[in-house]
């Protein structure tokens, strides 16, 4: 059978690869799984005093785009077809919804987002007690019974649906909840692009509250434009207004809010490895970095490394994917980890990548030291790097094509130490990445390019 779920939960066209009887199915599953038989600690039913029974709750957010609506609809017959409870968050960042999974007591969350993807898709993730993602044992089994026949609750035994219309509030307040002081951002004036995704309400909201001078863009959704041209995919509209406003930085969100990057003063790029290296500095200087060690993934620039390892900070690489910096978060302690991307998790304050608490703790780092975001920034010094997809290959000999291994043995030698090379087989499509860092990009191009021949030739189908 095909895996369905992916790095993220399933995702794929909506009403195409993710149809409603396909979210109805993992719905149902994901319940009999994750809610031990429907008896775990839920509500009780207090509009039947005849029945005491214990229902398990599950909360159910989504971004803005409008096949969220209908896989809602879908998502919340499954659970409460099952014998499930459900709250309807309604438009909520995934981190929202990660901590309202735990806030509220629910058995099991539920997001309905294709995150940073375009708008004809989207996705469903499923959140476990405590609002951590599921593993891949869990996954596994929420496939095993997709489909198979199961008893069915009747009568009194069936979920019920409310909305809960406090959402948005009780996130922010949880963000606010993390800062050291009361309107630690005043003085400072920040753009913030919401990618017309789901922290359009909950964003403004919590920089305003915190003290920015906040100019808002990619807040006006309307289920069509989520990260069209905007956002942290597209970072040129947050760079414009930076520039035209006089703004002291701007923070781009992706649709569902779960990654934070960044620009400063002047317009230029702050990416993932520069916040999470501006994080864990400030995390370090108060002894609140454990075993001060930060988690990254393989992807993130050599100079990151470079720059941790000047300040004494060891550096915990993980495979690409923030379930997997996750992980290793959980299972070595550590407080901070993230991905070149911007997804960036705090573990102090959050169980998944938080965008918006991402840019609060940045700012507030700029505003406590006094520092400008590009000041800050300058702590790691990039490296070029160039990333080359090579194509139609086979990409299961990647790690073990001899010659192809001696090939970048023999490339790593003339870097010499001052660059960093990885072959990665994709995870989705039939080919492999050549990424490349060297210290001036001629050299990495170079480089990049004599490689992607080698696998062309050694892996070409």
């Amino acid at each position: 059978m095909t895996r369905i779920f992916g790095t993220d939960g399933v995702r794929g066209l909506a009403n195409g690869v993710l149809t409603a009887e396909l979210a109805l199915d993992l719905s149902v599953a994901a319940a009999r799984v994750m809610v031990d038989g429907g008896e775990w600690r839920g509500r009780n039913d207090k509009d039947d005093a005849t029945r005491p029974r214990v229902r398990p709750l599950a909360v159910v957010g989504r971004d803005p785009r409008i096949s969220g609506q209908f896989l809602e609809h879908a998502v919340v017959a499954g659970l409460t077809s099952a014998g499930v409870d459900v709250l309807r968050l309604r438009v909520l960042p995934t981190p929202g919804v990660a901590y309202l999974t735990a806030a509220l007591g629910a058995d099991l969350g539920v997001v309905i987002s294709a995150s940073h993807n375009p708008m004809p898709d989207n996705g469903i993730k499923f959140l476990q007690r405590g609002g951590h993602k599921l593993d891949d044992a869990v996954e596994e089994a929420v496939e095993a019974v997709l489909g198979q026949e199961w008893e069915r609750p009747t009568g009194g035994d069936i979920g019920r649906v409310e909305p809960y219309g406090k959402a948005v509030e009780e996130y922010v307040e949880h963000l606010l909840g993390t800062l050291a002081a009361p309107r630690p951002l005043a003085g400072l004036r920040i753009v913030l692009d919401c990618a017309h995704g789901a922290a359009y309400q909950a964003g403004p909201m919590v920089l305003r509250a915190a003290g920015a001078d906040v100019i808002a863009i990619g807040v006006d959704p309307d289920g069509l434009n989520i990260n069209d041209g905007c956002g942290s995919t597209h970072l040129g509209p947050l760079r414009d207004a930076v520039l035209a406003h006089g703004a002291d930085a701007g923070i781009a969100l992706d649709g569902d809010a779960d990654r934070c990057l960044a620009v400063d003063h002047e317009g230029h790029d702050i990416d993932g490895d520069q916040i999470l290296a501006v994080l864990a500095l400030a995390l370090a200087e108060r002894d609140h970095l454990p075993q001060r060690t930060v988690v990254s993934t393989v992807m993130s620039n050599l100079g990151f490394v470079q720059a941790m390892s000047a300040a004494g900070i060891a550096v915990e690489q993980t495979k690409v994917g923030d379930r997997y910096v996750l992980e290793s978060m959980r299972a070595g302690g550590f407080a901070l980890g993230g991905e070149q991307s911007g997804h960036v998790i705090m573990s102090e304050h959050a169980t998944t990548g938080d965008g918006l608490l991402t840019a609060l703790h940045l700012l507030a780092r700029m505003a406590s030291t006094g520092s400008t975001l590009q000041q800050l920034a300058a702590v790691v010094t990039r490296l070029p790097q160039v990333l080359v997809n090579v194509p139609d290959v086979d990409k299961t000999r990647a790690e073990t094509d001899s010659e192809l291994a001696a090939a970048v043995a023999a490339e790593e030698a003339a870097l010499a130490g001052n660059g960093r090379i990885l072959l990665r087989p994709s995870g989705t499509e039939a080919l492999v990445r050549v990424m490349v860092e060297a210290p001036s990009q001629a050299q990495a191009d170079d480089v990049a390019h004599r490689l992607a021949v080698v696998v062309k030739e050694r892996l070409g189908r």
